[in-house]
């Protein structure tokens, strides 16, 4: 058993953005998933991305904001909706919402984030 207190929740940042690592090899041994509490700032964005050996999912739980997709394709994404994304999936977000929007990110396998972010 694993119990990972908030002290051991590595907050990754860019402008705009705030990723808390919840279950991450920055905290745990799992090589099955990584668990991801995102916070993206009205206006901010996260750019159109994939990757390569995990698939997403993406459980929406404060505001809304546009997924951006492929081909330049948006769709909405608000509360209470879930988005999957297998690998090699393009996604990315904006926030386009009144308020901070807010979502759980569940990666499978793990992926170390660092490299995505400006701060730890």
């Amino acid at each position: 058993m694993e119990f990972i207190h908030q002290l051991d929740v590595l907050r990754l940042s860019n402008p705009g953005v705030v990723s808390e690592q919840l279950l991450s090899p920055h905290n745990s041994t799992s090589a099955r998933v990584t668990i991801t509490r995102v916070t993206v700032d009205k206006g901010a964005l996260q750019p159109r991305h994939t990757h390569e050996s995990s698939e997403q999912i993406w459980i929406a739980l404060v505001g809304t904001a546009t997924l951006l997709l492929e081909e330049e394709e948006t769709k909405s994404f608000q509360q209470g909706q879930i988005v999957r994304f297998e690998e090699n999936d393009v996604h990315g977000l904006e926030n386009t919402g009144a308020e901070p929007f807010v979502y759980l990110s569940v990666t499978a396998p793990p992926i170390n984030f660092d490299f995505a972010y400006q701060t730890k």
